[in-house]
């Protein structure tokens, strides 16, 4: 009894032993998954910090490279080769014909592969023979048909390529003999040939870093032999404002360490030094026919005047350069700011940072006549009057129209200058009004912050009066808000329809920016309607510039959905009639004379097609119609590609005798309309 109790004990043991056995098993194993565990995270934590230290060297490396591109834009553009007029010149050069599989024949069929098939007697045998027959002949024409088809198809295809070619040809010559055209004028010395070739230079340096700004008007003085410009500089946030970058591994984050302010002037003030130098290099090292005895430049900031807030023109830097003087520099050694301040007799801001101006020596505007302006002596001039009196004057207009409107006190008014009250049901409510007295284009910003006031005041409307003009920025962001942009020419319009008073500056009768439908600039009937009609489903802008070269004339030439007509009505936007879906109406005798190019681009709507590029346009045609409607011709123009959302179909150019010639376009853009118009000069935000 006790033998087999101690053998039951035994086992009982045993298999308390081996599931201790196992429990320390899984508990040695769980042990060993957390150690592991434990270094795989060290590792992770490791690889981390070791991938963020990695980001922020990079991020340094890049600050580095950005300060020595601008220490370094000197001498980098003395590097870059003079510009040539024959650089601009374009090669004949097309591909051949390529058919593809259309140069292949349509292969016959071989009679010997149309055996009867069957037939033990006399009559199935001839019935078999006359079915093998029939599906040769069958077979047969349709080959033959076949042939004749693709014969008609190659030879449409050597028409259509021989039709590409001869235009593309035509186009190139066009631009060649435009290129000859102003080379031309260059030598004889004619003043519009002098600043295209001289701007187009400028627009042609590499040595410009990515950002830069590339704003400029030019005159040139035939008398003196002198161009006169003023150039746009890069602003202070150019020069970095960090100087490296660390990563702390206890805060796990990115921490700048900023560059010192004393530095980062300096810097600033020998990255402008350089750009005014770069300038003259560039304008004498391309004056290949000898038409400059000397350059006035002034270099300016488009930004806030510190003293009034209000967006102008700061000059940083003047200079008068003699070719004697500037030919005997040896720009790669020279210390920037010295050179334009003691070698050249310059000026140079001492505080370009905090925008303390010079008064710049020779503007382009005192080479040719007066300025044109608008308005006559017994109008008020609307940008000389009194900042009170010109906000009483728009609060005069609003209860002119119907309203209540009062002007707010000076200060702590909440940026609100009028406050207005439409008693009208439904549409009717409470509206504010800000007031800008200014000459240039509202910024954009301008626009936002009307907006926030809008919310803030609970506002029905808010609606910002200018004596300026609004850019495409500033209509895009107001497209659907409860915004209302009145530009300076309609303010004028405005006025005089409500028996008030006002002008644009300038000595001649009142007359408003943009003339009355009843009375526009082609009333004689002699223009022409440009139709424009393409295949696919993406619905697009069509829009029209008005430029003096590559630049628009300003932004009230620039016809878009929201600003349908230039001010004097020479181009205007229209309703298509089929088969077109969008036309432009224009008088070519009516343009400005300043304009040289009419320019058509076409862009997709981002609010119909907001993920859609331009691969859906073919088959894209211009028709040239007159004022009954009746087709004088079609102009082909390039189909649209894959990524990209706006182009420029073709621009019309004026040639010497007064004519207009069409020329192909074909750029496109992959950032949209914005990217287009801002190759032209309209700035948007």
């Amino acid at each position: 009894m006790s033998r087999r109790s101690a053998g039951f004990v035994g086992a009982w043991a045993e298999m308390q032993r081996q599931q201790q056995r196992q429990v320390e098993a899984e508990a040695r194993r769980r042990r060993e998954e957390a150690r592991q565990a434990r270094a795989y995270q060290r590792l992770a934590a490791q690889s981390q910090r070791d991938h963020r230290q990695a980001e922020a060297r990079r991020r340094t490396e890049e600050l580095e490279s950005e300060v020595a591109a601008l220490r370094g834009l000197l001498a980098t553009g003395c590097r870059a080769p003079a510009f040539r007029a024959s650089s601009l010149l374009r090669a004949e050069d097309v591909p051949p014909f390529d058919p593809g599989p259309l140069a292949w024949p349509v292969p016959m069929p071989d009679p010997n592969q149309y055996q009867a098939q069957g037939g033990w007697t006399a009559g199935q045998r001839e019935r078999a023979q006359a079915e093998a027959r029939a599906r040769f002949e069958r077979d047969w024409h349709a080959a033959q048909a076949a042939e004749a088809q693709r014969q008609q198809r190659l030879a449409a295809s050597r028409w259509e390529y021989e039709q590409r070619t001869e235009a593309a040809r035509a186009e190139v010559r066009r631009h060649n003999a435009g290129v000859a055209e102003v080379t031309e004028g260059v030598r004889r010395g004619d003043p519009d040939s002098v600043v295209e070739y001289f701007t187009a230079a400028l627009y042609a340096s590499t040595a410009w870093p990515e950002g830069f700004p590339r704003q400029v008007a030019a005159a040139y003085d035939a008398a003196g032999r002198q161009l006169v410009l003023d150039w746009e500089l890069p602003p202070y946030d150019v020069v970095p404002e960090a100087k490296s970058v660390r990563y702390l591994s206890r805060e796990d984050q990115y921490r700048e360490s900023a560059r010192p302010v004393s530095q980062r002037r300096a810097l600033y003030r020998e990255v402008l030094g350089q750009c005014v130098l770069l300038v003259l290099r560039h304008l004498f090292a391309a004056d290949e026919y000898g038409v400059l005895d000397s350059v006035a430049l002034n270099g300016f900031l488009d930004a806030p005047d510190p003293a009034t807030g209000r967006q102008t023109q700061i000059f940083l830097a003047t200079v008068m350069a003699s070719r004697a003087a500037f030919t005997e520099l040896r720009l790669e050694q020279v210390d920037p700011v010295s050179c334009l301040t003691d070698a050249l007799r310059g000026q140079l801001s001492a505080r370009p940072d905090q925008l303390a101006p010079v008064r710049p020596s020779r503007r382009p505007q005192d080479v040719g006549g007066p300025v044109a302006g608008h308005g006559g002596e017994h109008e008020p001039d609307l940008y000389a009057m009194d900042p009170i009196a010109f906000e009483a004057l728009v609060a005069d207009l609003f209860r002119a129209m119907g309203m209540r409107a009062v002007t707010t006190q000076r200060s702590n008014d909440g940026g609100v200058d009028v406050d207005a009250l439409d008693p009208a049901p439904i549409r009717g409510g409470k509206i504010v009004v800000q007031v800008k007295r200014y000459r240039n284009t509202v910024p954009p910003t301008a626009v936002r912050d009307l907006y926030g006031t809008v919310q803030d005041a609970g506002a029905n409307k808010g609606v910002l009066v200018t004596t300026s003009g609004f850019g495409p920025g500033s209509h895009t962001f107001a497209r659907g808000k409860p915004l209302e942009l009145i530009s300076g020419g309609e303010l004028v319009d405005l006025l005089h329809r409500h028996g008030l008073r006002g002008r644009l500056g300038g000595d001649g009768p009142a007359t408003p920016a943009r003339p009355e439908p009843s009375a526009p600039a082609d009333a004689s009937g002699d223009y022409n309607v440009l139709g424009m009609t393409w295949s696919g489903g993406v619905a697009l802008d069509v829009c029209a510039l008005v430029c003096r070269g590559s630049r628009v004339l300003s932004e009230d030439h620039f016809v878009f959905f929201n600003n349908p007509r230039t001010p004097d009505g020479s181009v205007r936007a229209v309703p298509a009639a089929a088969p077109d879906k969008a036309a432009v109406r224009v008088c070519f005798d009516a343009l400005p004379a300043a304009a040289d190019r009419f320019v058509l681009v076409a862009a997709v709507d981002p609010e119909v097609n907001p993920e859609a590029d331009l691969s859906g346009f073919t088959d894209a045609r211009i028709r040239l119609l007159d004022p009954a409607m009746t087709e004088l011709g079609r102009l082909e123009v390039s189909d649209g590609r894959p990524g990209e959302t706006a182009l420029v179909l073709g621009s019309f150019r004026r040639r010497a005798g007064g004519d207009w010639d069409f020329v192909l376009g074909g750029k496109g853009y992959p950032g949209g309309l914005e990217q287009l118009v801002g190759d032209y000069g309209i700035e948007v935000e």
